[in-house]
């Protein structure tokens, strides 16, 4: 199972790097699959467009960022996300009086689990605090009931799609990013090598 794709088994020889790119475009699969099962599970929010502008937003440290940086950047972003998914569970666990057992729930699971190793993963690859914006300030699940508070079901439904779509968005952006990291490194050895 080592190595497979769909493991989050590291494959023996791979680079960090490597494999935190190879999770990072598995999460970001992963993240796309949960929307659809969304959407099926919520038919009439397929044809709805969520208003408002994104849920997560970090600067970035410096006005010019390295790719650590933008790495760095990413990670931020990503930890928010992982608050609004764990916020996202609670709030769907307590609207459906318990948890389910679907494959939506299952694909969930699996998305907060991923999107865990990978922010340990990519906390590895910031070495020596390189990279590392300083924190935002601490999320509270309450945030979110601000724009939900007073408009129901149907405002709870928007709010969990914008929760999905920010997964998906800042997921390929760490796709992105560390694949730019791997091939900056990768390059580093081989001129080493020389």
């Amino acid at each position: 199972m080592e190595g497979q794709p769909g493991s989050d088994a590291p494959a023996p020889g791979r680079s960090a790097t490597s494999r935190a790119v190879a999770l990072a475009d598995l999460l970001h699969q992963d993240c796309k699959q949960l929307l659809q099962l969304y959407q099926e599970r919520e038919s009439f929010l397929s044809q709805h467009v969520p208003e408002g502008g994104r849920l997560v937003t970090t600067d970035l440290c410096t006005d010019t960022p390295t790719t650590v940086d933008q790495v760095g950047h990413v990670r931020s972003a990503l930890q928010r996300c992982l608050e609004l998914l764990e916020c996202l569970i609670v709030r769907e666990v307590e609207e459906m009086g318990g948890e389910l057992e679907g494959e939506y729930e299952t694909v969930r699971k699996m998305v907060k689990d991923r999107l865990g190793h990978l922010l340990h993963s990519t906390g590895a690859l910031l070495e020596n605090g390189e990279g590392v914006c300083p924190p935002s300030l601490e999320f509270q699940c309450v945030q979110g009931l601000d724009e939900v508070e007073g408009s129901g079901s149907f405002a709870n439904k928007q709010w969990t799609y914008r929760v999905l779509l920010e997964l998906i968005h800042w997921t390929d952006s760490a796709t992105q990013a560390l694949h730019l990291l791997h091939s900056e490194r990768e390059a580093e050895q081989q001129e080493q090598e020389l």
